[in-house]
């Protein structure tokens, strides 16, 4: 598969695994077929449109193909349908957004890559495209933000990743390769933190001292 091919995939990937946790926020707001749609559209591109705005690409990917919007609204009715048979709807939100969340930084990634960035914009355009579609979900739909969750890795865990895409592509690996691997680690961070607790410590405010 070519770097080209590879670029297209990751945010196809992206944008259907996204819709699909916008569109999971939605069933637990009880929200109408439409709102479905926008839901799920708004988590599935918004990562993509902020990537695309900031590094000047001649057209956003949404907008030169809209096939990601319609795909976007095809998960979003098929959820809209099915929703009720999941037993947890929240465990699958969260683990449908640690894929998405890999797959959408590697895309980020790979599409500074391409436009021949440098390795810090690689890591910055990986962070943004994986994590500012779900944090527009949660917010708009009233849920407690998944980036900002105590006692998780989740910018850890796509800074980790884009940080390994930037190093292997600096050091000469193929930048297939090196989307692959920065894929692979953000999953595996985010995968681990949520099963067996991994954490950065966090700060520890301390009291003010007293007078004297």
């Amino acid at each position: 598969m070519s770097f080209e091919a590879l670029l297209v995939a990751l945010d196809y990937g992206a944008v259907l695994i996204f819709a699909l946790t916008g569109a999971l926020v939605a069933s637990r707001a009880q929200l109408d077929p439409v709102g479905f749609i926008f839901m799920a559209a708004l988590t599935a591109v918004g990562g993509g449109t902020l990537r695309d705005l900031i590094l000047g690409r001649e057209a956003v990917f949404w907008i030169e193909h809209p096939s990601y919007v319609l795909m976007a609204a095809a998960a979003a009715l098929l959820v809209f349908w099915t929703a009720h048979l999941i037993e947890s709807r929240y465990r699958l939100l969260v683990w449908l957004d640690s894929v998405a969340l890999a797959v959408a930084a590697a895309a980020g990634a790979g599409v500074a890559m391409e436009s021949g960035a440098g390795p810090v914009i690689v890591v910055i355009m990986g962070i943004v495209t994986g994590t500012f579609g779900g944090l527009m979900r949660d917010v708009v739909g009233n849920e407690v933000p998944l980036v900002l969750k105590q006692g998780q890795l989740y910018l850890t865990a796509a800074f980790g990743g884009t940080f390994t895409a930037a190093l292997l592509n600096w050091f000469g690996f193929r930048q297939g390769e090196a989307l692959i691997a920065c894929a692979a680690v953000v999953w595996i961070l985010r995968a681990g933190s949520l099963i067996w607790g991994w954490k950065l410590p966090v700060y520890r405010p301390r009291p003010p001292r007293g007078p004297g």
